[in-house]
């Protein structure tokens, strides 16, 4: 009976200790998770301003921006298994091997991966990536905001090819060395991605994939639709190439085509980064738990 008021006091301290370390751990916890969903992107972009309007003088200018990881997703433009014209395959082929080390560590980082591979919606029919967006509940996207919308600075109206190449529907799924796994999700459809970007709250998009000046502009998924409905769109500049034959106007090398095109976006439609910057930027904080 003499040690029971010690065991009884030794039993307190024990539950004040403990009821203490439950509450550190929770608070710990709590802090945790907001650092999680507060955790930002660093990036630096480049964009043009015609400072004197009308003056066609443009000039570069670069800032930094910050991008809230779970409010920024990827998306990548048609990068299909193969193209019609056999550069442009050698080119995407290329593309690819780079891209998919940084999407594999965007993914880790918890930023929501968007496959567009175009017109091989069948291939992923039956894929978990492929039925998750399609169970989305459809958001109605808001009227387009009226944008200017100037011709390109090259001629691809002879389908841009820069290799003798017929044209014949060569693409099947997306190129096989970029990995669609996890979370991602399979979609050709703007309005389906434009859903899902609404209902998790995703307000950037950096979107990088082929061809710049025509599907990564002009699909229903791609950089002018997403900006005239209020999506904030990067273009990913040296992970993108252009359907473009130096043969045409304006009569430079094909990667200098590429490059007036990508100019072209920062005027009118959006910024442009760089893929090592993003890499910089997410190897700077601690992949996703």
């Amino acid at each position: 009976m003499a040690q029971s008021a010690p065991r009884a006091a030794r039993g307190r301290v024990e539950d004040h200790v403990l009821r203490n370390s439950l509450r550190f751990l929770g608070v710990l916890c709590g802090s945790l998770t907001l650092a999680a969903q507060t955790a930002e992107l660093q990036l630096p972009l480049r964009s043009r301003v015609e400072a004197f309007k009308g003056s066609g003088e443009w000039n570069e200018v670069r800032f930094e921006q910050a991008f809230p990881i779970r409010q920024t997703a990827i998306l990548i433009c048609d990068m299909w298994d193969r193209h019609w014209c056999s550069g442009a395959t050698r080119r995407a082929d290329a593309l690819a091997s780079e891209m998919a080390p940084l999407i594999d560590q965007a993914r880790s980082h918890g930023i929501r991966i968007i496959h567009s591979p175009s017109e091989t919606m069948d291939f992923y029919r039956d894929t978990p990536q492929r039925r998750r967006i399609l169970e989305i509940a459809p958001v109605p996207p808001p009227p387009n905001l009226a944008l200017s919308d100037p011709p390109l600075p090259i001629d691809d109206s002879d389908g841009g090819c820069d290799t003798p190449d017929k044209f014949y529907k060569a693409w099947t799924r997306q190129n096989p060395a970029i990995r669609i796994t996890g979370n991602d999700v399979v979609s050709d459809k703007g309005t389906e991605i434009y859903s899902l970007l609404r209902q998790e709250n995703i307000r950037n998009l950096l979107v990088m994939g082929v061809h710049t000046n025509m599907c990564v502009l002009n699909r229903t998924f791609a950089i002018k639709q997403m900006t005239r409905w209020g999506i904030r769109c990067v273009l990913v500049r040296d992970l993108t190439d252009s359907m473009y034959d130096p043969q045409d106007r304006p009569f430079v090398p094909h990667q200098q085509g590429t490059e007036l095109v990508v100019q072209h976006i920062e005027k009118y439609w959006c910024p442009s980064a760089l893929s090592s910057d993003l890499v910089r930027a997410l190897l700077s904080r601690s992949p996703a738990r």
